[in-house]
């Protein structure tokens, strides 16, 4: 077998990242194009977004359009660097040298492998920081208003525990900052005890929160066995903090690598789910050897002994097939991952186990 340090081996490792660096280039690309173009239709007629916000969203967006669509580009790269080396006749040498296979898959497999841990460890903490830019600039162009900061638009789900062994569970709506002020809109507070009931429950049009309090205005007081109390304005001592209610709303996507094993810990900690958070980290643990089987994937339809076969049509159409297949199906197994079904890293590297398997016995058969 030959070994990836060889000069053939280390010729075809450069080829294989040659040819990623050229796909992803295209591909990033094509997708700010699109997104730029997309943008300019969203915008038209708004005077007040400059050219400079525009740029700026678009490459903010881009990390995460290529993360969904990396295991495409490194099928389309292989697809390419092999059948290039095939039309080249360069496979047909490297075959009658008495190198198998697998000594010709060896130094791409490497170079693949070493790009998707590269991905995870450096590209994906930046990609991390651009995420929370993206989500911003984004909350900033629907609300016209270019100094806007975003919390979340999902809603505020938060647990803490109070005097007498009281638990309260805050809800809001919304959030939005405004001159370093949070602001709560439709909030909901119900504090329970030990035993789970009800004692006391407190709703608001609007709450601010600053110094430790939450100001709420308009607020309905509702105890059981009393009738409801209406008051104008009320202060509600909380623990929470602006730094707090920030880590709460962290998507997955903004939260790099390193720090999502931290991450995962405090949310189970607080009583927050944590299904996405693990599939996050489980996907990236993965997305290495994921790659390495979209590479056994695309060496089944370019490495050709000759090109002069034909089929080059069918190889691109069947190869695309191949990678849009196994994207559906690794979203479908994932979706049931999220909802429980079945256990969440069989979700995540099903699909790579799966792939790999089938590829390699189609390849020992061949080899026979």
């Amino acid at each position: 077998m030959m070994k990836p340090n060889s000069i053939l081996g280390s010729y075809l490792f450069k080829q294989a990242v040659l040819s990623f660096l050229f796909v992803l280039i295209v591909i990033c690309a094509i997708i700010m194009m699109v997104d730029m173009i997309e943008l300019l239709r969203r915008t038209s007629g708004k005077h007040d977004i400059s050219i400079g916000f525009l740029v700026e969203y678009v490459l903010a967006k881009l990390p995460e359009t290529v993360d969904k669509v990396i295991p495409f580009i490194v099928m389309v790269s292989t697809m390419i660097m092999f059948w290039r080396i095939s039309k080249n006749n360069e496979f047909v040498i490297i075959r009658a040298t008495g190198v198998s296979i697998w000594g010709v898959l060896m130094p791409v497999l490497l170079a693949v492998f070493v790009i998707g841990s590269l991905w995870v460890a450096v590209i994906n903490p930046i990609s991390a920081k651009l995420y929370e830019v993206k989500e911003t600039l984004s909350y900033r162009l629907s609300t016209n208003n270019p100094n806007a900061f975003l919390f979340s638009n999902k809603g505020l789900w938060m647990r803490e525990g109070k005097e007498d062994n009281t638990i309260a569970i805050i809800n809001a709506k919304g959030l939005n900052l405004k001159s370093q002020v949070l602001w709560l809109n439709d909030l909901s507070i119900i504090e329970i005890d030990e035993d789970m009931r009800v004692k006391r429950h407190i709703e608001a049009f609007v709450a601010t929160l600053e110094n430790g309090n939450l100001n709420l205005k308009d607020v309905h007081i509702y105890q059981p066995g009393q009738k409801a109390e209406i008051v104008n304005s009320m202060t509600y001592p909380t623990e929470m903090n602006i730094q707090r209610i920030r880590d709460n709303f962290v998507d997955p996507e903004a939260i790099s690598y390193w720090n999502l094993p931290d991450t995962i810990d405090f949310y189970e900690t607080s009583g927050f789910s944590v299904i996405r958070h693990k599939m996050r980290y489980l996907s990236l643990t993965s997305l290495p050897f994921l790659l390495v089987a979209m590479v056994l994937v695309a060496g089944l339809f370019a490495l050709k002994p000759s090109q002069r076969q034909g089929g080059v049509l069918w190889m691109i159409i069947l190869g695309i097939a191949t990678g849009f297949t196994v994207y559906f199906t690794s979203q479908v197994i994932s979706a049931f991952g999220l909802n429980s079904y079945i256990p969440i890293w069989f979700s995540v590297w099903a699909p790579t186990i799966v792939i790999a398997s089938i590829s390699i016995s189609v390849y020992l058969h061949k080899e026979e």
